[in-house]
């Protein structure tokens, strides 16, 4: 079973608008809310995939309620924690073109105790996982080592593990040696202190990545796909051209696919190739929707995966 922690989930307002210019109006085509935080959305893609996952999340106030509401038929195990304050309330606006703003609270703060719960939680569900997948954010007043920590905690208990975060929260992650890191183009950036423009950027950004703790490190890319750095050298997988609609959480699709197909035995790279089939395959629709199985084989049969020199 693949577990999920989200620590800091949301309810995800999404609005749709015609066209997003700039000192100009715009007009709402559409708002619907979903429930929203990258473990949230991982175990969705796995569970539509066939997948056995659980996830893992806290929740608190009225948006906790209906955070809970929103995942009552979502078809996979939840565990929630209860906290006292309200979750947060994200906004993504995006028009027809693919042009999209996101709009980000930082979370509710947790007591100590509340965090302890969380990690209790996290151990329980251990013994009966074959991955853990720590993903997003941290709220205020979570050490930024608290990832690393459940890292920690899952290679003792022989777990996988697979880490997508941002700041010290990933670096402090990272040092804990993480089975997987998942940063993006721009949390990578800020990891190693520079911006990354060009191929060459990427594949050295990484390889210093894995060297920093990680036994292996897939960095994605949006509409260039991704690049991995595993035991036997540097892959690259190029996805097809296409027009989207909606690239947020194309990540997400990418890790999730990405885990779900190593638990399926197969190879580092042709698991890069599914996570960025499924990235690609859902940033062609709208919203939060994610692609099925289907829509994403259909993707992954035009993904390019190569070596790269």
């Amino acid at each position: 079973m693949i577990v999920t922690l989200t620590i800091n989930p949301a309810i995800d307002r999404i609005v749709s608008i015609d066209r997003l210019a700039f000192e100009d109006r715009a007009y709402i085509n559409s708002t619907r809310e979903s429930a929203g935080g990258r473990g949230i959305n991982v175990s969705s893609v796995i569970h539509s995939f066939g997948g056995q996952t659980l996830a893992v999340l806290i929740s608190g106030g009225d948006s906790g309620k209906r955070l809970e509401g929103l995942l009552a038929k979502c078809g996979y195990r939840i565990a929630v924690v209860p906290v006292q304050n309200a979750i947060r309330t994200n906004l993504t606006i995006t028009d027809k073109h693919g042009l999209t703003v996101n709009l980000n609270e930082p979370g509710p703060p947790l007591a100590k105790a509340e965090v302890a719960r969380v990690e209790r939680v996290v151990r329980d569900k251990l013994d009966h996982a074959s991955w853990l997948m720590v993903c997003g954010s941290i709220p205020p007043e979570v050490p930024p080592a608290f990832y690393g920590k459940l890292i920690s905690m899952a290679r003792q208990k022989k777990v996988k593990t697979l880490l997508h975060a941002d700041g010290d929260a990933l670096r402090e992650g990272i040092a804990a040696r993480p089975t997987v890191v998942s940063p993006n183009q721009q949390e990578a950036g800020r990891l190693l202190g520079q911006t990354l423009l060009t191929r060459t950027h990427f594949l050295e950004a990484a390889e210093r990545i894995r060297q920093l703790g990680a036994d292996s490190v897939v960095l994605t890319l949006g509409s260039r796909g991704a690049v991995g750095a595993f035991a036997d050298g540097l892959m690259e997988a190029l996805p097809p051209r296409i027009d989207a609609v909606c690239p947020i959480g194309a990540g997400d699709a990418l890790m999730a696919a990405y885990a779900w197909a190593r638990e399926r035995r197969s190879s580092a790279a042709d698991a890069l190739r599914w996570g960025v089939a499924a990235g690609t395959a859902k940033a062609r629709l709208p919203g939060m929707s994610f692609a099925s199985l289907a829509q994403t084989r259909e993707i992954y049969r035009q993904v390019e995966v190569r070596r790269a020199e």
